[in-house]
């Protein structure tokens, strides 16, 4: 990076830092810490909502994703608009008038303490787990710019973001996320149009979109049935609907997010905004890396999206063979690509051929790191700071890296203030010091918020390998949030429901997803639909046993 570039990512970082600390002063009380006084608008809600979920793994595992699969991602959100519109009809007026601070208090008026605290117990590992994958994606990044190391990268970020939310709470996680989001699409918009200036004379959009399209790069639906399909229009409607009515519904990191709006109907409209913005915010980010790929077609891509694992593998004399053929194929990649013509049947099986080719000798390179290097090595999270790095003009890659830095630092912050919450409210106040002041409260709460921060470092340290980090997230979250959503089902659904059947079905639909984790090959969408089916199922059954009395209840529990 030069000089632009350099000043661009540092007074971005230096400001953020300055605009939370700034927000301070609105965090006096309990409610203004962790609620922000229930006093924000729907837009900023809406906005703070989306900036959660629009994490640095969404710019740099989405794009990557989408360079090696295509556009089939975008299954994954098809059910979240169906989950959005019921949880504005059922949870947001809920816990509103419930006037709590997180979702997990009510189930202890439903149920008891008990079940309140296991719910709140598998979100602080699920949440702490996703929020170390978040924090893993920008690291990765500043490691291949820098050259640093991975390690002392990922705790420069995250302990960076802690800083603010430390201090700022809930209202500075908001407001920061809202300026976050302009900068992030400002420079998705700049990469746009420096990707597509940069295709070769002649050669347009629709002619790009054509080639990705023969690879089969541009399909968004699969109507196939096949529970061991990551991706099709059944795991996003069902599973994905399971997944998003579980995250948004029972997940602290969201429940906050409306419980901040002024009232029911504004954060009713918060969560409409993310409905029907997601899929092509989504979509964008998709087409980005699509793009991404087209543009590899003309101009050669690393042989391995990681420079540090190729500067070790250069100096094997077996690898330069491999990088030999590896060129060959692009050659005649290219040209075939040049060459390609939609409605030519022969041009076009010239060009499936060529990148057949390529991608066999790709995977060569590959399959070398990971026998003389790294075993569990996957290069798809390096694909688009790579392409920054080495194609965007001065001035873009420092827009650009500050974007992935806005994203990332949005996430987490929201992430670790959640989890705060959670920490201080479920277990601190609720078992330990249910009479302390604000002021103790909201100590507690940055005294968590710091020690979430070094735990999700940790986490970031195993997450870099993992493969795509925005399918390692979704995984994550996938063996908890079905079974968490089940146990809300019960407390809002199931009249005869009693604590004993949902602490226990909580503990057998957290472990039936394990069971088909390891001993099934169904993909990680349909686990949100075990947990949540097995933990209801079992909940009712075993309520059944227990007296309707609950004096009863709780002597036999």
């Amino acid at each position: 990076m030069r000089a632009l570039d350099w000043a661009i990512v540092v007074a971005y970082l230096i400001y953020v830092i300055w605009d939370g600390i700034r927000m301070t002063k609105h965090s006096g009380s309990k409610e203004g810490y962790f609620l922000a006084n229930r006093s924000l608008p729907w837009w900023a809600v809406g906005l703070s909502v989306m900036a959660t979920q629009l994490s640095a793994i969404t710019l740099v595992g989405t794009t990557g994703q989408a360079y090696n699969d295509g556009m089939r991602f975008i299954q994954f959100y098809y059910g979240l608009p169906f989950a959005m519109i019921i949880l504005c009809v059922t949870v947001v007026p809920f816990f509103h008038r419930a006037n709590v601070y997180t979702a997990y208090e009510y189930l202890e008026k439903r149920f008891d303490v008990k079940v309140r605290t296991l719910t709140s117990f598998f979100f602080l590992i699920s949440r702490g787990l996703g929020v170390g994958t978040i924090i893993s994606a920008p690291s990765i990044v500043l490691s291949i710019v820098f050259g640093w190391n991975l390690i002392a990268t990922i705790f420069a970020i995250g302990l960076s973001t802690t800083i603010y939310t430390v201090f700022g709470g809930v209202q500075a996680v908001t407001w920061t996320d809202v300026k976050q989001m302009f900068v992030i699409f400002f420079g998705l918009g700049i990469c746009l149009i420096v990707i597509l200036s940069s295709f070769p004379a002649g050669v347009t959009l629709t002619d790009g979109l054509q080639l990705a399209g023969s690879l089969g790069k541009l399909s968004t639906v699969d109507t196939s049935f096949n529970l061991q399909e990551k991706y099709t229009i059944w795991s996003g409607l069902i599973g994905g609907l399971f997944l998003m009515l579980g995250y948004f519904g029972c997940d602290q990191s969201q429940v906050q997010r409306f419980l901040t709006a002024k009232s029911v109907n504004e954060g009713r409209t918060s969560l409409l905004m993310s409905a029907f913005l997601k899929i092509p915010m989504q979509f964008f980010i998709l087409l980005i890396g699509v793009l991404v790929f087209v543009f590899y077609q003309f101009t050669a891509p690393p042989i391995v999206f990681n420079a540090a694992e190729v500067a070790k593998a250069e100096q094997d004399a077996r690898f330069q063979a491999i990088q030999q053929n590896y060129n060959q194929a692009h050659a005649e990649r290219r040209d075939a690509a040049i060459n390609f013509g939609a409605e030519d049947a022969v041009s076009r099986q010239a060009y499936l051929d060529a990148d057949k080719k390529f991608n066999s000798a790709r995977n060569d390179a590959v399959a070398f790191v990971r026998e003389t290097s790294n075993k569990s090595f996957n290069d798809v999270n390096y694909v688009f700071p790579t392409f920054v790095l080495q194609n965007m003009p001065m001035g873009v890659i420092g827009l650009l890296i500050a974007a992935i830095f806005a994203a990332a630092m949005s996430s987490i912050a929201a992430e670790l203030n959640a989890l705060a919450t959670a920490t201080t409210i479920d277990f601190y106040r609720r078992l330990y010091a249910p009479e302390a002041t604000d002021a103790h409260y909201v100590a507690v709460g940055r005294i968590s918020t710091f020690i979430w921060g070094i735990f999700a470092c940790i986490v970031a340290i195993f997450a870099s390998n993992l493969g795509s980090l925005i399918e390692v997230v979704n995984k994550f979250g996938s063996f908890f949030y079905g079974s968490l959503l089940g146990v809300f089902v019960l407390a809002f659904l199931v009249k005869r429901a009693r604590a004993r059947g949902a602490f226990f079905g909580l503990l057998f639909g957290i472990a039936s997803v394990w069971i088909a984790s390891l001993y099934t090959n169904i993909e990680f969408l349909w686990f949100n639909v075990i947990g949540c089916v097995v933990t209801v199922i079992a909940g009712y059954l075993i309520s059944l046993t227990v007296s309707i009395n609950t004096d009863t209840e709780a002597q036999n529990f």
